[in-house]
């Protein structure tokens, strides 16, 4: 019946690299929450190149079922003193209580919704460090598929999403099906925060409608830059840069 039906779907947010951008994610959880919407799932990399890494540890702790560690999760708790500067910033704007959590985030995380396994990682199902990008090759996408030693044994999903590129997309090949969330909070396809909702019958082996749906935020970025220039945050002008344009800092952009 189409009524019961609508009544056992459930929505899940799943969001990603938030680097310390807080007025996107209060924006993004913002919206989730005026949908209804009360599961979240986070990809990792919550602090780091931007200001309010520790608030938005809090935040994601208060907020999320599952949080997995991304690469700056990954190395930030281990860095040490000689570190360039403005990566010992970043560490050292997080308590040590934070870092301990970020080093010891799971490296998967996996969803069963109408029928299909679902696996969310941060990179690559190789390792966190491991970037696979929009333009991939057959062999990289297939490999996003794999049971490897980070996310363990057990069946193959059939849907696997994931983050770190801050470059939301969707793909389907031969049944299986790849996307990216994009970023919360350094997006760098379009400066406007993104996420994913995905949409199904939780915990059921029964096929049933299923959905992903990428879904922009904005949110007010000149009060962000605000509190990075009171703070005193390192490598500013590349981060203005990138929330404003969506440019990477690490591109050379050439006028045509």
């Amino acid at each position: 019946m189409p009524h019961d039906l609508d009544r056992d779907l459930d929505r899940i947010a799943v969001i990603s690299d938030v680097h310390g951008n807080l007025g996107a994610l209060e924006a993004v959880l913002a919206d989730v929450g005026a949908r209804g919407i009360t599961r979240v799932v986070n990809l990792g990399d919550d602090a780091g190149k931007g200001p309010r890494g520790s608030a938005v540890v809090d935040r994601l702790r208060e907020v999320c079922e599952a949080d997995v560690r991304g690469n700056w999760d990954d190395f930030l708790p281990h860095l040490e003193d000689d570190a360039p500067a403005e990566m010992v910033w970043w560490r050292d704007e997080l308590r040590p209580d934070q870092l301990a959590w970020l080093g010891d985030k799971p490296l998967s995380h996996d969803l069963l919704l109408s029928g299909r396994r679902v696996r969310l990682f941060h990179a690559s199902a190789t390792s966190v460090h491991t970037r696979v990008h929009f333009h991939h090759t057959p062999e990289e996408f297939a490999g996003m598929f794999a049971a490897t030693d980070l996310t363990g044994p057990g069946p193959e999903p059939a849907v696997v999403g994931y983050g770190d590129v801050h470059d939301a997309y969707l793909e389907t090949r031969h049944g299986r099906t790849l996307f990216n969330t994009g970023s919360v909070g350094n997006p760098l396809d379009d400066p406007t925060p993104v996420y994913v909702i995905l949409e199904g019958v939780p915990d059921s082996p029964d096929p049933a409608p299923f959905g992903v749906q990428h879904v922009r935020v904005p949110y007010d970025v000149e009060t962000e830059l605000a509190v990075a220039r009171d703070r005193g945050m390192p490598r500013y002008a590349e981060w203005e840069q990138e929330l404003r344009t969506a440019v990477y800092r690490g591109r050379v952009v050439t006028a045509s």
